[in-house]
């Protein structure tokens, strides 16, 4: 049993690991080949971990294989795009002008159905208010509203807004966040400052946000 559990926890670091390496992607923004890659490793790594018979090798390097596939493949998409467009497909319009493309959504096997609950998910309830209507790469649909649909901007009110940057948490926890002070331009002494200033000490901050302005909230730990 101990020498199982020894071995599930190895191969689960080394597969977080060659997810990471493989970059950040959302499941549902996967594309084809990204997809069989994921599935085909957690396939794998499987087998080492239900037989202990199995050498961890037989999981580790079909992994590794994979991983490096699937990196020379991205290497190949981003140079190429004849390459990527025979690995992912291209973009297509389902609707245009509010009227579908009947022949696109054959090709694709989207449905009417199907198509009109992601529209609403987007927020739009009827298919003539749609200008474009494009299914991604990655199955999601990219919508553009005809212009009397589309929400009015500050642009177009010409009232212009002043920009406070990110608010992002400085302050996690009573732990700094480095890379959350860069996003807003602050450093450890400003918000130091701040903290002395409101009388709190770091450790007894449960969360801290900050930005560009100087605006900041602390909320204590209970």
């Amino acid at each position: 049993m101990l020498i199982t559990i020894i071995r599930t926890v190895i191969l689960y670091v080394f597969i977080v690991i060659s997810v990471r390496l493989m970059g950040k992607r959302q499941i549902s923004e996967l594309q084809p080949s990204e997809l069989v890659i994921t599935l085909l490793i957690a396939d794998i790594a499987s087998l080492p971990m239900e037989n202990n018979d199995k050498p961890m090798i037989s999981g580790i390097i079909p992994t590794l294989v994979l991983v490096a596939m699937e990196i020379l493949v991205s290497i190949l998409m981003m140079k190429s795009s004849k390459f990527r467009r025979i690995i992912c497909g291209n973009p297509v319009v389902v609707i245009e002008d509010g009227k579908l493309n009947q022949d696109k959504m054959r090709a694709l096997r989207i449905t009417v159905e199907d198509l009109c609950v992601q529209l609403r998910q987007l927020g739009v309830f009827s298919i003539e208010d749609v200008e474009y209507c494009i299914a991604e790469t990655n199955g999601k649909l990219s919508v553009l509203q005809k212009p009397p649909k589309r929400n009015p901007t500050a642009e177009d009110f010409k009232i212009k807004i002043e920009d406070t940057g990110i608010e992002a948490v400085v302050i996690s926890d009573g732990e700094f966040l480095s890379n959350s002070l860069r996003l807003c331009s602050a450093s450890e002494t400003d918000i130091n400052r701040i903290l002395k200033k409101e009388k709190t000490n770091q450790e007894d901050v449960f969360i801290m946000t900050y930005n560009r302005n100087g605006d900041y909230k602390i909320i204590n730990k209970e």
